[in-house]
């Protein structure tokens, strides 16, 4: 079996040299000029320019099937719980209760004189010993010798009522009476049916 074998073609004329050299020439200035093409294909390196994103945006948790013309929705706002309001004068500031302050005790009248005597009454208007028109509804009394504005304490022994007058004028002239009372002062303790009775008096200083 005869062998096969390759024939390898060498070009030995100087032409042939020639365009061998030239087709090199001509690939390695196209692979050149690709790579340059290439090369300026692409995009200059640069700030990349950002775009500003609208104010209204719809949240990011809304959810993907919502349309995006629709606006999310509100949930109710839960109503307003009513709270208790105190009275104005409780929601003041309260301070201690102030401290009770000390009764003022008056001291008894001092009794200057005493004795007993029979008392009468008399209610005709008239004008009384020092000066002053007689009022039967007063608590006043008539006295002998007594310096007018003299407080009396009068009273009936028979139910231990007593009263107060004050001596404006003079009198009784009559025996046994040392003193005449006005028709209030003789009623306070006792019946104006009675005209006369024995009474107790305290002259007060």
């Amino acid at each position: 079996m005869a062998g096969r074998h390759l024939r390898t073609r060498k070009f030995s004329s100087p032409a042939g040299i020639a365009a061998t050299a030239a087709v090199g020439v001509v690939l390695a200035v196209g692979g050149t000029v690709g790579a340059v093409q290439l090369t300026s294909a692409e995009p200059a390196a640069g700030p990349a320019a950002v775009e500003a994103l609208p104010s209204t945006l719809a949240p990011t948790s809304a959810s993907p099937s919502a349309s995006p013309s629709a606006s999310p929705s509100l949930s109710p706002s839960p109503k307003a719980t009513p709270t208790r309001t105190q009275a104005a004068s409780r929601s003041k500031t309260r301070t201690a209760s102030p401290k009770p302050t000390a009764k003022k005790t008056t001291t008894a009248p001092k009794v200057v004189d005493s004795g007993s005597c029979g008392a009468s009454f008399y209610d005709e208007g008239q004008m009384t010993a020092n000066g002053e028109t007689f009022n039967p509804d007063a608590l006043t009394a008539a006295h002998k010798t007594l310096p007018f504005n003299t407080r009396v304490r009068v009273t009936n022994p028979t139910n231990g009522k007593s009263v107060v007058v004050r001596i404006n004028d003079r009198g009784p002239y009559i025996d046994g009476r040392c003193i005449d009372l006005s028709r209030a002062a003789f009623a306070a303790i006792a019946s104006t049916d009675l005209g006369e009775l024995t009474v107790r008096y305290e002259v007060l200083g």
